[in-house]
Formats: structure tokens, sequence, C-alpha cells
């Protein structure tokens, strides 16, 4: 919970910004579930990851291979619209990209991608019970 904490801090400090850069910036009720889901589902994506490494390497490991990759093709940064279609199956597996799209639908005031709002929430439910398990696994 504190990592969702955390990141609901660092997302305040974001949007003072925002609102000082630009007055008129409204959020609704939609972006602020849609961060608050976002937070919870990469909160519990780090303590699903730190029970299932053994070491500081597999962490960088997790890093490299899962996280920087997600970061830059997930939409972020660009629309998904000139990925190629097998490209973008993988891409729409990665829980930033529908965090993306719901929070950039929600601020810019456009329609709103409900399929991947779902997804958030499935993400946000499968975190938690996968370091559940993992948990239990371990102390057995």
């Amino acid at each position: 919970m504190i990592g969702a904490f955390r990141g609901m801090v660092s997302s305040v400090a974001f949007l003072a910004v925002a609102l000082l850069l630009s007055p008129t910036f409204s959020l609704g009720p939609l972006f602020v579930v849609s961060l608050v889901l976002t937070c919870l589902s990469f909160s519990f994506l780090g303590v699903l990851a730190a029970l299932l490494t053994k070491s500081h390497e597999d962490m960088n490991t997790f890093s490299s291979l899962l996280l920087l990759p997600m970061t830059f093709l997930a939409g972020t940064f660009f629309s998904l619209s000139q990925v190629p279609g097998a490209l973008k199956l993988g891409l729409y597996a990665l829980p930033l990209t529908h965090s993306s799209l719901c929070l950039r639908a929600a601020a810019l005031d456009q329609p709103f991608p409900w399929t991947s709002f779902v997804a958030i929430c499935l993400f946000a439910a499968l975190f938690p019970a996968a370091s559940l398990a993992t948990l239990k696994r371990i102390n057995e």
C-alpha cells in the first residue's frame, strides 16, 4: 500500500505543476479512479517482482526486460495506431498501455476506453493475487 501511496504523491506533484501551467486543466472522477487503479497495479507488480527475484541482479533484469521496454512502447509517448499488428497485440498485454489510454482519455475529455479500464481492474486484481500466491508458496 505504501507503493500506491508513493505513486499518488508523485502524481499529485505532477498534477500541481500541470495546474500551474494550465489553470483550466480539470480532472474528473474517471481520471482519479484510473490513477488510483494504476498506482495499485504497479505497486503490486513491484511486490510480485520483489517476491520472485532472488538477488539485485534479478531485479535489474526485471527492470531491463519488462519495465524499460514497457515505458517506451506502451503508448505513453506516442500513439499505438502506427504500431504493426503483432506488436500492437503484445503491447495491449501490458498494464501501462491501458493506463495510458485511460488517463489520457480522461484528462483530454476524449471517449473513455472502457475495455482498457476493465483491463486495469483485472491487473489490479491479478497482481495482488499473484503476490499472495507467491508469498504462500515461499512460506511453505
